[in-house]
């Protein structure tokens, strides 16, 4: 039986991580984080607070994907940790709501930039009747959403030839890109002066309500970091390269957030952030014209295509170990003889990804991201501790810097940004549940096929 190959050195590794963090989120959510929160101060200690929340996760998955490098990253270690039903689980809600949201956020975002050079994108094509658009009327499609589509699908189609072509391409763009946001801070640092506030404050949520609106938004444009571990069977050297490439790769998002993050402010009032839909390209035009909004447009372009690539490579992965286990429908777990990839899953994964995109806007498929997620994330992060007393001897390459205070902070954090985006966002939290739970009648018919498959002679 064909199986994955290890292709995927340090530096393709760590490009899934930086690559896939830096995508839309850098480029469009300050609007959202300082109208939540009204101050630019704030700001940055919700970034800092996001970034260090981030880097625990690393830290603790570190250890995780040194001690289990196998394809599928966080399933394994909640199948290991709490029995087959959250590996399932998880498995579940990657393909069809936290990984798959998160390619079609990041296409929204891409067609978003595109439509800088075309305004025409921003047309209506054409109405589908179903009672999901605003205020409960027909759901709009606009010509700009058929070409995000149409990247997702074109990506879908290079991850098939291989991990080395998809992780190739990942290193080149993830250069190429942080060269461009590099060109961006130092614009805006350089070529600017400092920003008077303009007109009245910002009308802000504000409160701790508000902050942990602008975390969500926040770790939006930190979500990725854990991707690496999805691909870890094709990774050389895993005990060695995960771990470098999770700790330095986010460390080094969180760095050039904040950089980027003063750039902004240092051009821009508060009231000037929250008024813009495209920050960064509204910082440039104010530093140097009109070509450098359009230089954004095009640097976030490649920055979104780095990690809507980083995203499908990764992402394929997880249902196709759920697959390979017998917990998910068995074409997934078929490998590309000649490539050595699981093609059907990449093509899967990115179908549905594609379908998502018609669904809401970049602001509700967001919250429909996050909110599953972190309830994984924070369960997957606990796994560390539950591993550590019902696996006491499994070998450990690399151990959690701060244990246990690490991942435990970790947990708290997650349980709060839960229970906080649940009560702001209660119609698309709701809907990630929807979609979680319409995985349990699924889990009763595989877990009974492997049973009865157990018992045959």
């Amino acid at each position: 039986m064909t199986s994955l190959r290890r292709d995927l050195g340090v530096w393709g590794a760590a490009s899934i991580v930086v690559g896939t963090v830096i995508g839309s989120g850098i480029f469009l959510v300050p609007k959202t984080m300082i109208r939540e929160v009204g101050d630019p101060a704030i700001v940055f200690a919700v970034w800092i607070f996001g970034g260090l929340l981030s880097l625990a996760g690393a830290l603790t998955y570190a250890e995780l994907s040194a001690m289990m490098p196998e394809a599928g990253g966080e399933y394994n270690y909640l199948r290991a940790a709490y029995g087959p039903f959250w590996g399932f689980l998880y498995g579940w809600t990657q393909m069809w709501v936290a990984k798959s949201g998160s390619i079609a956020t990041l296409a929204t975002g891409f067609f978003y930039y595109l439509a800088n050079f075309r305004p025409e994108l921003e047309a209506r094509a054409f109405l589908i009747p179903v009672p999901l658009g605003d205020g409960g009327g027909p759901l709009e499609v606009r010509t700009g959403q058929l070409w995000a589509i149409g990247v997702i699908l074109g990506l879908a189609a290079l991850n098939w030839f291989g991990v080395k072509v998809g992780g190739g391409v990942q290193v080149g763009v993830t250069v190429l890109k942080v060269a461009l946001i590099a060109g961006i801070i130092a614009f805006g640092l350089t070529g600017g002066h400092a920003a008077v506030e303009a007109g009245a404050p910002v009308a802000a949520t504000g409160g701790l309500a508000g902050f942990f609106a602008a975390l969500v938004a926040a770790l939006w444009a930190y979500d990725g970091w854990n991707n690496v571990s999805m691909v870890s069977s094709e990774v050389k050297s895993p005990q060695k390269n995960l771990p470098r490439a999770l700790v330095f790769g986010t460390a080094g998002v969180v760095m050039i957030y904040l950089l980027t993050n003063y750039a902004y402010f240092h051009v821009l009032s508060a009231s000037e952030v929250a008024g813009s839909d495209r920050v960064a390209a509204t910082m440039m035009q104010r530093v140097v014209g009109t070509w450098g909004a359009d230089a954004v447009s095009v640097a976030a372009m490649i920055s979104i295509f780095a990690a809507l690539n980083g995203s499908i490579l990764s992402g394929s992965r997880v249902p196709y170990a759920l697959a390979r286990d017998g917990y998910f429908f068995q074409r997934f777990a078929r490998v590309n003889e000649k490539h050595a990839t699981p093609g059907f899953s990449i093509l899967a994964l990115s179908a549905w990804s594609a379908v998502l995109v018609l669904s809401g806007r970049y602001d509700q498929l967001l919250t429909l991201v996050i909110f599953p997620s972190w309830i994984l994330y924070g369960m997957a992060t606990a796994a560390v501790i539950v591993l550590r007393h019902k696996m006491p001897g499994a070998e450990r390459p690399y151990r959690t810097v701060g244990y246990p205070v690490v991942p435990v902070l970790f947990v708290l954090v997650a349980v709060l940004l839960v229970g906080f985006t649940l009560r702001n966002s209660p119609r698309e939290s709701g809907l990630g549940l929807v979609l979680i739970a319409a995985g349990l009648p699924f889990y009763r018919y595989w877990n009974y096929r492997l049973r009865i498959s157990a018992l045959k002679p």
